[in-house]
């Protein structure tokens, strides 16, 4: 691996530990929350990283004492997410952990999340930093830390542009909220392992929570909701859902993702992404490949920001391990410059970093989506062919390729298919955004569209490289927001499909960066199921797979003269 070029270093650790446990804060609204601050055993006054989330300071007081898990192992516990204080106060940071109001020790209501609902993170967040940045050990420079959760709030509380909240350093957050609970219109399971603990997963240490579609709407309107949701097939053959339709009270948090399967007022009335261009403050912001909608929503946040900002892209697995603990010293030289102003050579770069999986090499660019892009279409061919040259011939004389498939609730089958690219005579470089257009048609109402790309190796072994979701009710494009490499579906309403009518579905494929080697293939495989686990779900989240497709449905996928189904890839000259 080739290793960016040697920087100065940040801080030295000189300094010891320093506790101060169960703090209480008196919120602008008289709610107080609960924090421990962890500070140089020192009387001097040093800059300070606030963590500010909803799974218990407790929780996180494990990174003085457990060993970094990683997945798939059921010792990872995304919950541990705000940052190794060993590391960060011995290098002269005070490191304050605060509970989320309505978790943990702090009193108050939770209700929403991620700034869902207008939220009270951000305000949150703001009096807190003001509050520290008045305390007798603080120098009056606070910034902020933490991954997921953790780092979605910092852009929550930048927006509303406390004094002396100075910067950020956030890695892996959730900005599009519609997306923490739906890919391309078919829900995603993990959200309940996060809230309510699954497969590891602690969960929120809710203390006091309330369904935001409870308070809300009327006690009618919300019987509705339950009912509609209860009419879906795909609600009625997985019985978590169906049990959580019917006890809605008994998961407060949840309940709301499962009630609003369409993009709206109650994701964004107060998520980050729409917040962003409030930011204007120093930005570190970076995310792992492999998880595309995290990708993707970390790109746009970057994009929006308007401060002085730095995007990295850093390699697989897609998970940092737990206790969070990584990217430290990159954390530690931005604060340093920024908080401390020391010279630490952050800003010397350009300002986006990429890791290129393939050839595993560190590169800096100064755009997104590079400008040096060749935008190539692959197309679906017979035979699972993926060529760059389009089918000459008619429907009649190339039909339709097909697959039929059962849900799981009768089958432990997942039906696909495949195509892919003769071995390639020399090296590919894939960085950027990319696309599949498909033509197909089903016998049913609805389906989901599920598109993984892969890196195949000339022994056949292969590497996931991307993914790409759509469900078919949800293809409606908004054609003034799209590009050919970013097709944007609103997603505000759920349009059945007439059966057998042929549609072209334009499925957006998150964001890569590989070198597709000399002898490899490029493979797409397209199916309308996922199982419940396999190599690459292993390595994400608990419960990171999605909503089964509740329908019994015949596929055919059209790819000849007048339907060219294709790839759409960003090819980097090499």
């Amino acid at each position: 691996m080739k290793e960016p070029e040697q920087k100065p270093q940040g801080s030295k650790p000189i300094y010891t530990i320093k506790q101060e446990k169960d703090l209480y804060v008196t919120m602008r609204d008289g709610v107080r929350l609960a924090l421990d601050i962890y500070r140089p055993e020192d009387t001097g006054k040093f800059p300070a990283l606030l963590a500010y989330g909803p799974y218990g300071k407790e929780l996180q007081t494990l990174v003085l004492t457990f060993p970094p898990q990683a997945r798939p192992s059921p010792l990872w516990d995304g919950c541990i997410e705000a940052g190794d204080t060993n590391y960060i106060v011995p290098r002269g940071y005070a490191h304050i952990v605060a509970d989320a109001r309505g978790t943990g020790k702090s009193e108050g209501e939770c209700c929403g999340i991620y700034g869902a609902t207008g939220g009270y993170e951000g305000r949150d967040c703001y009096d807190l930093v003001e509050w520290i940045a008045q305390q007798p050990w603080c120098d009056g420079n606070v910034g902020m830390l933490g991954i997921s959760y953790y780092a979605t709030v910092q852009i929550l509380a930048a927006a509303e542009q406390p004094p002396h909240l100075k910067a950020l350093f956030t890695n892996g957050g959730h900005y599009d909220t519609y997306e923490i609970g739906y890919h391309g219109g078919i829900m995603w399971l993990f959200p309940r392992a996060s809230r309510e603990g699954r497969g590891g997963d602690s969960g929120d240490a809710l203390g006091n929570a309330t369904s935001a579609m409870r308070k809300r709407l009327s006690k009618e309107e919300f019987e509705r909701k339950l009912q509609e949701r209860l009419r879906d097939p795909d609600i009625q053959n997985y019985p978590n859902l169906f049990h959580m339709l019917h006890y809605p009270d008994s998961h407060p948090l949840v309940i709301d993702f499962l009630l609003n399967p369409c993009d709206g007022p109650f994701y964004r009335e107060g998520q980050a992404i729409n917040k962003c261009e409030k930011v204007t403050i120093p930005t570190h912001i970076s995310v792992k490949w492999g998880r595309g909608w995290t990708v993707d929503g970390t790109i746009d946040c970057y994009l929006g920001l308007k401060g002085p900002k730095k995007l990295e892209l850093q390699p697989l697995p897609p998970m940092q391990e737990r206790p969070f603990h990584e990217f430290h010293d990159i954390m530690i030289r931005w604060y340093d410059y920024w908080l401390k102003g020391i010279d630490t050579g952050v800003m010397d770069d350009p300002p986006i970093k990429i890791f290129v999986e393939g050839i595993k090499q560190w590169r800096s660019e100064h755009e997104w989506p590079l400008k040096r892009t060749e935008w190539t279409k692959f197309y679906l061919r017979p035979r699972g062919q993926l060529v760059r040259e389009p089918e000459p011939l008619e429907t009649d004389s190339v039909p339709p390729d097909g697959f039929y498939q059962a849900p799981l609730t009768v089958t432990n089958t997942v039906h696909s298919l495949k195509w892919s690219t003769p071995p390639l005579l020399e090296a590919m470089e894939v960085t950027g955004p990319a696309a599949l257009y498909l033509y197909a048609s089903i016998d049913t109402d609805d389906t989901n569209f599920i598109v993984k790309l892969y890196d195949v190796d000339p022994y056949g072994s292969r590497i996931q490289m991307s993914t790409g979701w759509l469900k078919a009710s949800h293809r409606e494009l908004d054609e003034d927001n799209s590009t050919p490499w970013r097709p944007h579906h609103p997603h505000t309403s759920s349009i059945p499909v007439v059966p057998g009518e042929i549609y072209e579905y334009a499925i957006r494929i998150y964001s890569l960066s590989n070198v597709f080697r000399a002898g490899h293939r490029i493979e797409i495989e397209l199916s309308s199921q996922e199982p419940f686990t396999d190599a690459a779900l292993a390595l994400l989240p608990p419960d990171s797979f999605h909503l089964p497709s509740g329908r019994a449905t015949t596929h055919k996928i059209y790819r000849d003269k007048n339907h060219p189904s294709h790839l759409l890839l960003p090819v980097i000259p090499i």
